[in-house]
């Protein structure tokens, strides 16, 4: 059985009625997507500023009512459920460690609300689970009674991912956790999340732009772009044999030591207007490979060769 499976998920964004004029159609932010991850797998997320990562994320873990679809968690559905049965399974870890926390509560009632609002733990079991929990991602219980603006960033992500451990979720989302800290900091998150998946048995969603990043941590990747998913594929070879252009758009985008900069092959530089949306494929406007039926029919995902699909009428080769 799956640890999640999303079947035909989608989000559309309503619109304000203008004064005067006819209404205007929401925007599709995501559009109907089928996925599932397994138990203890690290599935990464990748795509542009705009694409739908986070709106994805949001639905997920409930913050979002979707517009459609069905989210199943350990065959559970969740789309509708009581939020705090999405508490319980799934937790998110959030981009800015520092915002994410409340500035004007301690550490520790930061840490106890996920304890006594999800699993009603009275006192003298909360102080126990947060010392194992603090323990466990290197934080000395002496921080507990300290407040969020005393610490730094990589401390700060810590606590974010301590207090998503609170909750004993199966699956937790990781909403660039690592992109607001210093190089040699995001090193040490990434091994701690791998330190804490492999001893709690957790499923990751790893949603970044950064590709080196995504490719080192993920056993499998999707990549989204205006809203759709428009490849999938193991993490090893997913950037390195792109069937479609807009995956090769990214990899090549991407600075490599040693390799020239140089811009990618592409006919436009913007995303589509979402008030707006193109007919047929939405990359058409930016695809070096495309036709006319392109402009017309939408693709659908297809499989590209073991484990790798992909949503385009002229895939790259093998």
């Amino acid at each position: 059985m799956p640890a999640l499976k999303v079947d035909s998920l989608a989000k559309t964004f309503t619109l304000r009625k203008p004064f005067f004029g006819a209404a205007r159609p929401g925007v599709r932010a995501i559009r109907p997507m089928s996925f599932q991850v397994e138990p203890g797998e690290t599935l990464g997320v990748v795509g542009e500023s705009g694409c739908g990562k986070s709106t994805l994320a949001r639905m997920l873990v409930g913050l979002l009512e979707p517009s459609g679809g069905k989210i199943e968690i350990e065959g559970k559905a969740l789309d509708a459920a009581d939020p705090a049965e999405f508490g319980k399974l799934i937790q998110y870890v959030f981009q800015d460690p520092n915002s994410s926390l409340n500035p004007r509560k301690t550490i520790r009632q930061v840490m106890e609300a996920p304890l006594k609002q999800l699993h009603k733990m009275p006192k003298p079991d909360r102080n126990r689970r947060i010392s194992e929990i603090f323990a466990s991602v290197n934080l000395r219980d002496e921080f507990l009674d300290r407040y969020p603006h005393e610490f730094s960033g990589g401390q700060a992500q810590r606590i974010g991912i301590a207090r998503a451990l609170a909750a004993n979720p199966q699956i937790i989302i990781l909403d660039e956790p690592v992109s607001a800290l210093d190089v040699s900091v995001q090193a040490q998150v990434l091994n701690l999340l791998a330190d804490l998946k492999a001893e709690f048995g957790l499923t990751y969603l790893f949603i970044t732009h950064d590709l080196a990043v995504v490719e080192a941590v993920s056993d499998r990747i999707i990549v989204l772009y205006f809203g759709a998913v428009v490849e999938i594929g193991k993490a090893e070879y997913i950037f390195a044999n792109p069937r479609h252009p807009y995956t090769k758009l990214l990899a090549d985008s991407a600075p490599v030591v040693g390799r020239p900069l140089k811009a990618p092959e592409q006919k436009g530089a913007e995303l589509p207007d979402p008030l707006n949306p193109p007919q047929g494929c939405a990359f058409a406007g930016r695809c070096p490979r495309a036709t006319d039926l392109c402009r017309v029919r939408e693709p659908e995902l297809k499989p590209m060769g073991e484990d790798q699909l992909a949503a385009c009428h002229h895939p790259l080769e093998g």
